[in-house]
This record gives C-alpha cells, sequence and structure tokens, in this order.
C-alpha cells in the first residue's frame, strides 16, 4: 500500500477524514447553504422549464471557444448591478476563482500580501509560480499598513475575505482605505458574506457600504447562499479582461452549466427580492445564538471552541444521534478542534434553540 502509513498517522491523530453521504432525517446545521435555496423547488422548477426551452442545455466549450451563453452574459450583468461593479465573469467553483486571481494578477516583481486564514484555495495559488507571498496576521491592519507601506513591489495585492470560513469574523473596514491609500488591488473573497450580510445581502461592500473602485476585486461563490453551484468574479472591466486572457481556470475549462447559472440568477433575484425577510431571520438567529451560547456573530457561522479531535467528534456523534447535524472541523483546516454550526435561515429557529441548548452542555 502506497500511502499505509500515511493514513495510520491521520486516524493516530484525530484527523481521518471519511465521505458520509446526507441523510435528510437530520436536521442540517452543518451545510453551507445559508439561506436555503438548495431547498427551494419553486427556483429549480422555474430554472429547470426555462432551460427546456433551449437548443441546448450544456455549455460545451469553454467561455472563449463557443461556450458563451446570453444566460452567463444576463446573470454577470445581473451580478455587477446588484453589486455596482463594472464588469464580471463567472467560473467553476471558488477554489477555481482564487487559482485565477491570484495565478494571473501576482506577476514578477508583485507582492501578494495574504490574512493568515485566508482560504486554503488561495494559499495553494500562492505556491505558484514562484509568488512572492506576504502573509499577515488575522485582521492585523497596521500590521498590513507597514508591510505595504515599505514595500517595494511593482504592484501589491492584498487578499483577504469578507467573512471568515472558519472563525466567522468579518474582515475590517479599514483594509478598503489601507489598500486605496498604498494604490494596493485587493481582493475580496466574499464566499461566506455574500447573500448573509449587507442591508441588500450582497455581503462586506453592501455592508459596509463601500463603492467599488478600479483596484477592489469581489470574489463570491454560488455553492453557498444561491444554492447553486459555481462562482463569481467582479471587477474593473480592464481586469476582467486581463483575467479573460491570462487566467488559467478561465481559459482552459468549460464554461459553467448553463443550469448552475441560471439557478444563481434566480436565487439572486430571490435574495433581493426577499432582502428584508431575510434579513429579519438572520438576525434572528443570531440573536438566538447570543441568548444562549454568548456568542456574537455577524453572519451565521457559529465557530465554538473545543480543543481536542476526538471531543470534537464525539460532541458531533452525540448530536446526530440527537438529530442535529453540525460541523467538526479539525487541523489542519483549523489550528485547534471546533465545532462549526450554520444557523441556516431554512432551519426553524425552535431547531436552533434545541442545538444550542444541547451543544451549551456538552462544551
Amino acid at each position: 500500500m502506497f500511502y499505509e502509513n500515511e493514513l495510520k498517522a491521520l486516524k493516530k491523530s484525530g484527523r481521518y477524514r471519511t465521505r458520509e453521504v446526507i441523510n435528510y432525517s437530520i436536521k442540517d446545521f452543518a451545510s453551507n447553504d445559508y439561506l436555503g435555496l438548495a431547498h427551494n423547488k419553486e427556483l429549480h422548477e422555474k430554472t429547470s422549464q426555462e432551460l427546456s426551452n433551449l437548443e441546448v442545455h450544456s455549455a460545451k466549450a469553454s467561455l472563449l471557444v463557443n461556450g458563451y451563453h446570453q444566460i452567463h452574459k444576463d446573470f454577470e450583468d445581473a451580478l455587477c448591478k446588484a453589486n455596482n461593479f463594472e464588469s464580471g465573469i463567472i467560473v467553476g467553483s471558488g477554489f477555481n476563482a482564487n487559482i485565477a486571481l491570484i495565478e494571473a494578477l501576482v506577476r514578477k516583481g508583485d507582492t501578494l500580501f495574504m490574512d493568515e486564514l485566508y482560504h486554503a484555495s488561495g494559499v495553494l495559488a500562492s505556491n505558484l509560480n514562484n509568488i512572492d507571498v506576504v502573509f499577515f496576521k488575522h485582521n492585523d491592519m497596521d500590521g498590513l499598513n507597514s508591510l505595504l507601506k515599505n514595500s517595494h513591489a511593482k504592484r501589491k495585492i492584498v487578499a483577504v475575505e469578507g467573512i471568515y470560513s472558519m472563525d466567522g469574523d468579518l474582515c475590517p473596514k479599514k483594509v478598503f482605505k489601507i489598500a486605496d491609500d498604498s494604490n494596493a488591488i485587493l481582493i475580496v473573497d466574499e464566499a461566506h458574506s455574500s447573500g448573509v450580510i449587507g442591508d441588500s445581502l450582497m455581503g462586506v461592500f453592501d455592508y459596509y457600504n463601500i463603492t467599488p473602485k478600479k483596484n477592489h476585486i469581489k470574489m463570491g461563490t454560488l455553492g453557498k447562499s444561491y444554492g447553486s453551484f459555481g462562482a463569481f468574479i467582479l471587477a474593473d472591466e480592464h481586469i476582467v479582461e486581463y483575467l479573460l486572457n491570462r487566467a488559467k481556470p478561465i481559459v482552459y475549462a468549460t464554461a459553467l452549466s448553463l443550469y448552475d447559472t441560471l439557478l444563481a440568477h434566480k436565487s439572486l433575484e430571490y435574495i433581493l427580492n426577499n432582502k428584508d425577510t431575510l434579513n429579519k431571520a438572520i438576525k434572528r438567529r443570531q440573536y438566538i445564538i447570543s441568548e444562549i451560547l454568548g456568542i456574537q456573530v455577524k453572519g451565521l457561522i457559529v465557530p465554538i471552541l473545543i480543543g481536542s479531535n476526538q471531543k470534537v467528534l464525539d460532541i458531533k456523534n452525540e448530536l446526530f444521534s440527537l438529530g442535529f447535524g453540525v460541523g467538526a472541523i479539525r487541523q489542519p483546516t483549523v489550528k485547534s478542534a471546533i465545532i462549526r454550526l450554520i444557523a441556516r435561515v431554512s432551519q426553524s429557529e425552535e431547531s436552533l434553540k434545541d442545538l444550542c441548548k444541547h451543544l451549551s452542555k456538552m462544551q
């Protein structure tokens, strides 16, 4: 067996992972389907009906080789309008979006300044092509400002997340001013903030009331709040034009499926049309978390520090036996094991209260 010793080591340390077929009888507080749109049959049926009336149901090729459909363009235009960006492009996944952005944008003589808790896809991308990358302490804006001021790089690129996927905290508003003052390109990964925060639920730009500038790039995913699959990149037109010509996951990959694109477009419309109701539902769940667990969250990710790999698995399994599904997150995803609770809007407030009461007794 080629990797038998490595697998044994993972099992011994409590870091061994397996796939588990989803159990629909379990109340889902583990998925990133924040608004429950993956369960919205009306969106699915409308998408399927509209797609069935078209001549094709598949993209068939890359965006640059006969794979760019009106469905793609319409969604990109709608995203730009909703987020106040000049141009946009949709890609196969959030992972690919980060690879595309960082691998293409950071050239020889440039420096990438990345938050130490940035997503693994960005960290992987930073290891490509001998990229000059500097990691700064999580949300340390003074440290970032100092690094930028002392940098002699040709171009400076800063990468942060809107809401961090494991800690659940926001990037500080100050990062926008720091990037602007240093004439740095700012990449904001909004995978976990788009659809969750802001008056229009468009994410951290919306939440902080930031008007996008030419140096701002917003990346978001469609497999979370939008209940679909894929991702989008929004930026100034010249940056999108450059990515279309240089980003390998865009140039060499088949375009996003027409179904996923159309479904995400309908989800965007649903979010905008129901933003007040959804915002109220999100705030009620944040209040429940605060009242029972004493944890303040800005989004819907609730990290509960446990520390022990074995204990975090024991808690997950005990909750599963009670009918609740939560995430048991271990190294290397996090430094210390956590229970990751997602206060999904589609799960009832009563179910969330019950889960929190159980958790409060298990910590």
